[in-house]
């Protein structure tokens, strides 16, 4: 796909992965559509790429909340047009073990909280916003692609019941309507993030940082702009749909 004067659409586009996403496809010509929680976040995401002459509108977006998400996507239709494109980016973290015990006794648990709030935002969040952007493509009768950020912790990764599950349904999903949307002119793919250099990481101790880095084959973390080129690569590339490409530095779980 050709992304000059597009739109396109970036859920969690208001900081890290999603705006470096925001600022590669809006460098080639997207216009762009970030959706966050976070008003005042997406105010100083659009100040910052209208400052690189790049046309973007924030839409404060509940992803996990069905009505949101089609507010939402109804105003970037009236204000920018039909979506050609959307990135599934929006994502959150409640890390805790099933069980914690010590000595044969249970001291704590992962609470069903932690796992509903994780699934709602990282996996029906990209059910809700999907299905939005593809009525869009379809009832405009021109193609598009969709981008779901899966994670190669979908293998499975101690402390993420819930984020592995999410992000493994994410893959699926991807295949899923890769199959259902092809009729449509619609391709779907996904990218699997390994570790990334992030605010969160930023925050890390040190020799945990440096822990985390050794177990990397590359030897280093990530940066936001390698996630960005990936995503980029798919809407690009007219063949590729219901794949996920793993950009981790050759780190499996």
């Amino acid at each position: 796909m050709q992304l000059d004067n597009r739109v396109i659409a970036i859920t969690g586009g208001a900081r890290g992965l999603g705006f470096a996403m925001a600022r590669r496809l809006g460098g080639q010509g997207a216009r762009l559509a970030l959706l966050d929680v976070d008003s005042a976040a997406l105010d100083r995401a659009v100040s910052a790429l209208h400052g690189d002459g790049i046309e973007s509108g924030a839409f404060v977006v509940d992803v996990a909340d069905e009505a949101s998400v089609a507010e939402a996507f109804g105003d970037i239709a009236a204000r920018l047009g039909p979506v050609s494109g959307l990135v599934n980016n929006a994502g959150i973290l409640r890390d805790a073990l099933l069980v914690k015990a010590r000595d044969g006794r249970v001291e704590k648990r992962m609470s069903l909280e932690q796992w509903q709030q994780v699934l709602d935002v990282n996996l029906t969040g990209v059910f809700l916003c999907g299905r939005e952007a593809a009525t869009q493509m379809v009832e405009a009768g021109h193609e598009g692609v969709i981008v779901n950020i899966s994670s190669i912790s979908r293998a499975g990764n101690m402390g993420q019941s819930n984020y592995a599950a999410a992000k493994a349904a994410v893959a699926s999903l991807t295949t899923t309507w890769a199959k259902e949307l092809a009729r449509h002119g619609i391709r779907v793919g996904a990218v699997a993030p390994g570790f990334i250099e992030t605010d969160m990481t930023a925050s890390m101790r040190e020799d945990m940082l440096d822990k985390l880095t050794a177990g990397v084959p590359l030897k280093r973390l990530g940066q936001p702009e390698h996630i960005a080129g990936s995503v980029a690569f798919i809407f690009e590339n007219d063949y590729f749909t219901g794949r996920v490409i793993e950009c981790d530095g050759g780190l499996r779980l």
